[in-house]
């Protein structure tokens, strides 16, 4: 896809039944799949590909805001993608979901988008 070009949704079905604190992982989107998590009531989704050893984040832990890689405890937050430090030294794609009469669709973000340092100094890249 062509730079800061919008994708088209992706339809993932209803997941009114996904409670808060669960995820399920949706391996024929994108390169990796991706993971779509509840939190607070809102639907997340991330590139279910751990930036540091390459693992799915699916079978890993999520609290909170917080998806914890199963292999060496690299955690990701769910809203925006961004690491919280080592072992991972850049984030995971984080993409938009919309929940519309009880259907979820998702569109991928731009794997080439980068925006720089973040908030905390960090240098998350999409990959």
């Amino acid at each position: 896809m062509p730079d800061g070009e919008v994708s088209a949704p992706i339809e993932l079905g209803d997941l009114t039944d996904l409670a808060d604190g669960e995820m399920r992982c949706f391996e024929h989107i994108g390169c990796d799949g991706i993971v779509v998590c509840r939190v607070g009531g809102e639907l997340f989704a991330l590139t279910n590909n751990c930036s540091h050893a390459a693992t799915p984040l699916s079978e890993g832990r999520l609290r909170r805001y917080g998806l914890t890689c199963p292999l060496h405890g690299a955690s990701f937050d769910v809203r925006t993608g961004e690491h919280s430090g080592p072992p991972a030294w850049e984030g995971v794609p984080c993409h938009a979901v919309s929940e519309v009469d009880g259907v979820a669709a998702v569109v991928l973000a731009d794997p080439t988008r980068h925006d720089g340092p973040n908030a905390d100094g960090s240098d998350m890249r999409m990959r």
